[in-house]
């Protein structure tokens, strides 16, 4: 059976969360559960607490990651996980290329051998690199460009949820879900993650080499 991190955090089920008040809720939950309140308690009474502050915790990181969070909440919609997770998303398939193609021109130049290069070549290696460097950081305004899109539509889908709130069957509320779109936005955020790092990864790299 899921753990409904929502309910444990008395947390509306809904895409879109305000971060600020679900910190100061995970705050008031767990002060009275922290374990050291109870280190003078019954061994049975501190290991109840013990996990339920491991319980709160687990589900304030989860509902704290939009990923996370539309992977939790597709899963206790539907009782399992997205599907096709690796499928680029939507509207995304050139800013994929870019990213990639970027990466490899960039690999191209850090895997250059450094050792032996007349003065010149070390001089048009360092002002490619920071060349490069603009270049990955433009890129890099734009992937989070459309994070902060999509989680503009995750806040933007809690209407969804709302409408549903008295849903005669469970079929009923999954027909009238978003559920397809959560998965796209959720298989983007996960490309996003990783495009973040990748080009985050050679900025520092290229940073090295100027």
């Amino acid at each position: 059976m899921i753990t409904d991190c929502f309910a444990l955090l008395d947390e509306p089920r809904r895409p879109g969360i305000d971060l600020h008040s679900l910190k100061s809720r995970f705050m008031r939950l767990s002060a009275s559960l922290h374990p050291d309140r109870f280190h003078q308690a019954a061994p049975e009474e501190r290991e109840a607490a013990s996990d339920r502050f491991t319980s709160l915790n687990a589900a304030y990181q989860t509902l704290a990651d939009p990923k996370e969070r539309l992977r939790h909440l597709y899963e206790l919609e539907t009782g399992g996980p997205p599907s096709d997770i690796q499928k680029i998303p939507p509207g995304t398939m050139d800013l994929f290329m870019e990213v990639g193609q970027s990466c490899r021109d960039v690999d191209a130049i850090l895997t250059q051998p450094s050792e032996g290069l007349s003065p010149l070549v070390k001089v048009q290696r360092i002002r490619a690199a920071r060349e490069w460097v603009g270049r990955l950081q433009t890129l890099q305004s734009a992937v989070s460009g459309k994070r902060e899109e999509w989680l503009a539509e995750m806040d933007a889908a809690n209407a969804a949820w709302i409408a549903v709130a008295n849903a005669v069957t469970t079929d009923d509320r999954r027909r009238r879900l978003p559920l397809d779109r959560l998965v796209e936005i959720y298989r983007g955020l996960s490309y996003v993650g990783r495009w973040t790092e990748q080009l985050q990864q050679r900025i520092a790299e290229l940073v090295g080499i100027g």
